[in-house]
Order: structure tokens, then sequence, then C-alpha cells
């Protein structure tokens, strides 16, 4: 059996795993590009379908180009944290995004699958996986 000691610092290692999800939902909602990519360990990877964005450099000029010019309001719900170590642990979370594109409404939901690792003392995203579901057109709904 672990010590309370080893049980609280897992229970504060969740809360800041959780707490990383909910401050990039936040970022992205604001344009934050800067802070999207600090919440990245420098050799963080972002995937998405076939794109693989690795490292801050590449990371900057993704959110840079993308997110920040966009409407993304991203809900992050069902955040599930294994910790592996006292440095590494990884992660599932669903989300559900609305974006407003061209003037017209969308809906998104998918899910994350992370990896994440602890860096300068923090908790960041060593590898964040973005899987879909659909990106419909709200007025469309969605079917699957």
């Amino acid at each position: 059996m672990s010590s309370i000691e080893e049980r609280i610092a897992a229970l504060e290692a969740k809360d800041e795993i959780r707490e990383l999800t909910a401050r990039y939902c936040h970022a992205v909602t604001d344009g934050d590009n800067a802070t999207i990519v600090a919440l990245f360990c420098e050799d963080g990877v972002f995937r998405m379908r076939r794109k693989v964005v690795s490292g801050r450099a590449e990371l900057t000029e993704f959110y840079g180009g993308g997110v920040g010019g966009q409407t993304h309001k991203p809900f992050i719900q069902n955040n599930v944290v294994d910790l592996h170590s006292d440095t590494q642990a990884s992660g599932r979370c669903s989300v559900e995004i609305r974006i407003v594109d061209d003037g017209e409404a969308y809906t998104c939901a998918g899910h994350y699958l992370d990896t994440y690792r602890k860096e300068n003392g923090r908790w960041r995203f060593a590898d964040r996986h973005f899987n879909a579901y659909h990106y419909v057109p709200l007025s469309k709904g969605w079917t699957k």
C-alpha cells in the first residue's frame, strides 16, 4: 500500500494534468498561441489526422497559423489520467468544439489521446493526438 504522501502526490499530479487540458482549451479560445505552445514539452508533438507537428518551432507555426485567427471554443470532459511514474502519465479526454467558419456555425466532437511528461517541474503535453468523430455545420447536425 502506498503512503499518504504518495497518494497526495498522485492526486496533485492528476489535478495539475486535468488543469493542463483546461488551460489548453482556454488558450485556444483566447487565441493565445504562446500559451498553447508553452503547454507542450520542448519536443512535444500534436497529431491530427495525417498531420504531425513536432517541437516548439513547428508548434508555434502551426498554432500561429491556425488557432490565432479562428473561433474555436473547445469544451473538455470525461478526463481520465493514468500515472505511470512521477514524471510520466497518459490520458484520454473527450472534446466538443464550437467553430464559426466563413459565417457558418459548426460542431465538432472527438477525443484527445495524450501523453504527459513532467518537464522543468510542470506537467506538459509530450504528445497530444486529436481524433475527430464529426465536423459538420450545426444546421445539419451530426448522425454518427
